[in-house]
């Protein structure tokens, strides 16, 4: 189905300040609006929400999936190659420890993909994705 909508996501962070420093720095994303419990974030033209709720942080569960233990609740994007190879790095350089490391994913299948996996600050589960070609997305 295709739709020219844009997603919004809620999530529960246990500093704002931390929060600014990490999707802002780190990640890359532009402030929008906020408050002293809550911050907007550009997140590749959708509208990621931190909520200040430290007792609903953290990711609790994970699932097998190609012999990764792949955290059940988590969020990301499908960025260009490009883009994701140049967070790699900066993800890298400041010294993250990915739940599951940068790799490409079905090499030579339909479907290929990069993929990581990393925590916030918060503990909330990150994935970020690229493929060479779009149309293999939802490729099975």
């Amino acid at each position: 189905m295709k739709t020219s909508a844009l997603f919004h996501l809620a999530f529960p962070v246990r500093d704002i300040a931390e929060t600014r420093r990490f999707y802002g720095d780190v990640i890359g994303c532009s402030e929008g609006r906020s408050s002293t419990n809550w911050v907007d974030f550009d997140f590749y033209g959708h509208q990621l929400v931190a909520h200040l709720a430290p007792d609903e942080c953290g990711h609790k569960s994970t699932s097998e999936v190609d012999g990764h233990e792949v955290p059940v609740r988590h969020f990301g994007a499908i960025i260009t190659l490009a883009e994701w190879e140049a967070l790699a790095d900066r993800l890298r350089q400041a010294n993250m420890k990915f739940v599951i490391e940068p790799y490409i994913r079905f090499k030579g299948e339909p479907g290929e993909q990069a993929t990581m996996f990393f925590l916030d600050p918060s503990g909330n589960a990150l994935e970020f994705k690229a493929f060479a070609d779009l149309s293999q997305v939802f490729a099975k």
